[in-house]
């Protein structure tokens, strides 16, 4: 693998998995348009890949929230000692949002894998998707970050768990459920990549420990896979910092024009080919 290929891979990474378009669809959509080959058939180390990039844009993430991270774990922490406040809540819930997601994973993972290379199937959930963000998109809650609930939680929770499907968008679904709970937008995008944090991490975790019994990562991919997670960092930071930008004076409506003007073009060159 070049580091080029690595670099462009990370950007996109990092970029994708914040703005709710897909990362995994595009992860899947680059290389096929391109025509790279990177891995040829060793699904472990393009698993391994993956995994890295991922692990970059947590980087950027808990880069861009660490106060944040920082007070609600500390509160998250006080609550086992009684003590009761907001971000203790907040923080917990955020955890519980992880567990449908993560419970698919484990038992779903063979059958999702077997859909990652449908490119017919990745570009209509990039449409579907995008249709649904606006619809959410207009309902014009208000509510803000600091009423999340139990309910909140297991509903974008199971959002997350749809998302697992490459070209549905993990933010892109957690974001359409909080705006049809009535969130405000910013809410929505702060709660979303929030959520993305501890579902990150275990799936690494899990990952990393999948890809270690394997055989691990051979010495002359080292190069490519760190520069691809420092891109993937550093975009991803880029991301979340813009996101929440834009949707505080603006709404999801570009995220949606792209998604659906980009199924459309992939559709138009799958059926060519």
């Amino acid at each position: 693998m070049s580091i080029l290929h690595a670099i462009v891979l990370g950007i996109v990474q990092g970029l994708t998995e914040f703005f709710p378009v897909s990362s995994s669809g595009h992860l899947a959509l680059v290389p096929w348009l391109f025509g790279w080959d990177d891995f040829g058939d060793n699904e472990s180390l393009a698993k391994a890949f993956d995994v890295a990039l991922h692990l970059g844009t947590l980087v950027g993430a808990v880069a861009y929230f660490w106060s944040d991270l920082l007070r609600m774990a500390r509160a998250a922490l006080a609550t086992l000692f009684g003590e009761r406040s907001v971000d203790g809540r907040i923080a917990w819930l955020l955890v519980i949002s992880a567990i449908p997601a993560a419970i698919t994973g484990v038992l779903f993972a063979s059958s999702i894998e077997v859909l990652d290379d449908e490119i017919w199937l990745i570009a209509v959930m990039l449409i579907l998707g995008g249709l649904l963000l606006l619809w959410a998109d207009r309902l014009h809650g208000e509510r803000p970050a600091e009423s999340f609930s139990l309910r909140d939680s297991l509903v974008m929770g199971l959002g997350q768990a749809i998302a697992l499907q490459p070209g549905v968008s993990r933010s892109g679904v957690t974001i359409t459920a909080s705006r049809w709970l009535g969130f405000n937008r910013t809410a929505a995008a702060r709660l979303s990549f929030l959520m993305s944090i501890p579902i990150i991490a275990g799936a690494g975790l899990y990952s990393f420990l999948d890809v270690s019994a394997e055989g691990g990562i051979p010495s002359e991919f080292y190069a490519p896979f760190a520069a691809g997670m420092l891109s993937a960092a550093v975009t991803g930071y880029i991301a979340v910092w813009a996101t929440i930008k834009l949707v505080s004076t603006r709404s999801f409506t570009p995220f949606v024009v792209y998604r659906v003007v980009l199924g459309l073009a992939v559709l138009g060159i799958w059926f060519v080919r």
